[in-house]
């Protein structure tokens, strides 16, 4: 079966605007909280059954185009010889972060099949209770924002350790993206054969870059996975505060362009020559009254202008205290507002 969702990322006209939701399964849902209970989340992240789960919910519940894994960005880097643990009220915490050319060094990488299995199982598990007109996206941290967490150990606001080992050790910070870049290819690549439809690239952090220096120290490790992961399903390409980047994104040419709130959709569309686009609405529209959800996501959708290509989304995920009522009006404004557009009435 055709997917709709499938037929906007290769930039084909369809009948009215594809949607799915960054963050839509999280913790604004009582299901995501009766699935999860106690179990600590980096369990949670490489359980199978639990994160299947979590996935089908969120699809069945909002009635989105597309499915996409749930899982983190982080776990993959443990079997590479982090940390890692999740600190209520402080996130993700490496208790060993790289930051030294020792630390690099002992940087391991393997195939994904041994060190991130579970990932195969729970694609499967998906699949196996997904409709068959809904698409799953896989995903994985883009190497710039893994890289920044596996240094500042942390959430940062300024990004010291990570620009420091950047100016100071040019080549080892290109070593250390090397391993990435691997690590990052073989774990897509797990997902793409386990049956994934797609795969987005999140790249959180990478707005704290310059110009020059997203194209010295992220573009070309950046293109180098996406063209390991060409021709095998569409790749999504996610950053956040990066407006001033989007051009050079290009040149490593995701096959779809996914775009946070603080850019125009349709100026930014038409400037960077995308075939097709995905977002953008701001994930707090969503926590105001109906009628203010309906008229921002008209203005995406009138920015779109029902252009083949275009796959609705928020320009980042779901915060906690959104209304799980607000997304599911959300999903089906889009859906029938889109419909009409492309009706012409």
């Amino acid at each position: 079966m055709d997917k709709i969702f499938l037929r906007a990322c290769r930039g084909e006209p369809t009948d009215h605007t594809p949607v799915w939701l960054n963050r839509q399964a999280g913790r604004y849902m009582r299901e995501y909280h009766e699935v999860k209970g106690g179990t600590p989340s980096l369990d949670f992240f490489k359980n199978p059954d639990l994160a299947a789960r979590a996935t089908l919910d969120a699809q069945r519940i909002l009635g989105v185009d597309a499915a996409i894994l749930f899982a983190d960005l982080l776990p993959i880097l443990e079997p590479m010889g982090l940390a890692l643990d999740y600190k209520a009220g402080e996130g993700p915490v490496f208790a060993n972060p790289v930051r030294t050319e020792h630390d690099v060094h002992a940087l391991v990488t393997a195939p994904a099949e041994d060190a991130t299995p579970y990932i195969a199982e729970t694609v499967r598990n998906v699949l196996s209770g997904l409709p068959r007109d809904i698409a799953l996206i896989g995903f994985a941290g883009a190497p710039f924002t893994l890289a920044s967490y596996a240094i500042e150990g942390k959430g940062s606001r300024n990004y010291v350790f990570v620009k420091k080992l950047m100016y100071q050790a040019p080549a080892l910070w290109d070593q250390l993206m090397d391993k990435l870049v691997t690590q990052v290819t073989s774990y897509l690549e797990l997902q793409i054969a386990a049956g994934v439809d797609a795969v987005q690239l999140f790249d959180t952090w990478v707005g704290c870059l310059s110009v020059g220096d997203f194209r010295r120290y992220a573009l070309p490790h950046l293109k180098r996975l996406i063209d390991n992961l060409r021709g095998k399903v569409p790749v999504i390409y996610f950053g956040t505060g990066n407006g001033h980047l989007l051009g050079d994104v290009m040149e490593a040419a995701p096959d779809v362009l996914a775009l946070d709130w603080r850019v125009p959709l349709g100026a930014t569309w038409l400037a960077t020559g995308a075939r097709s686009v995905q977002g953008n609405l701001d994930p707090i529209v969503l926590c105001a009254d109906r009628a203010t959800v309906a008229a921002q996501a008209g203005e995406v959708l009138e920015q779109a202008g029902g252009r083949p290509g275009h796959i609705f989304n928020l320009g980042h995920g779901i915060i906690p205290e959104t209304p799980v009522d607000n997304v599911k009006f959300l999903v089906d404004f889009v859906h029938e507002q889109s419909a009409r557009q492309r009706a012409g009435a």
